[in-house]
């Protein structure tokens, strides 16, 4: 299990350039201070230098990062791609209130 009854969790999922970091963005504009923001991008890019590919260690430490801020009581929004059944048991364990959203924005052809 992660976080308590007063825990949010937030997921914002979508194909590359769908607006994802503005969403989330915004959410923590609006939100303030006291907001995890769990990025896909910047664990796999910056903290471990990963190519994107299935199955990478970037999954387990996105799911790591978000279960440890909900255990400390903070909202908390995933954001990126995200593969995998990961978000499947987060969700499930997450013992306040979740909410998945995907972007469906269709990529514009130049």
């Amino acid at each position: 299990m992660a976080g308590s009854e007063v825990t949010r969790l937030i997921v914002v999922r979508g194909n590359s350039a769908s607006g994802k970091s503005c969403v989330a963005a915004k959410i923590r504009d609006r939100f303030g201070r006291g907001l995890a923001l769990v990025g896909q991008d910047n664990l796999r890019r910056t903290v471990l230098r990963e190519h994107d590919v299935p199955g990478g260690a970037n999954i387990g430490l996105v799911e790591t990062v978000a279960r440890y801020a909900l255990d400390a009581d903070y909202p908390v929004v995933v954001k990126d791609i995200l593969y995998g059944d990961m978000l499947t048991g987060l969700v499930a364990d997450c013992r306040g209130i979740s909410r998945c959203y995907y972007l469906d924005i269709p990529s514009r052809k130049h």
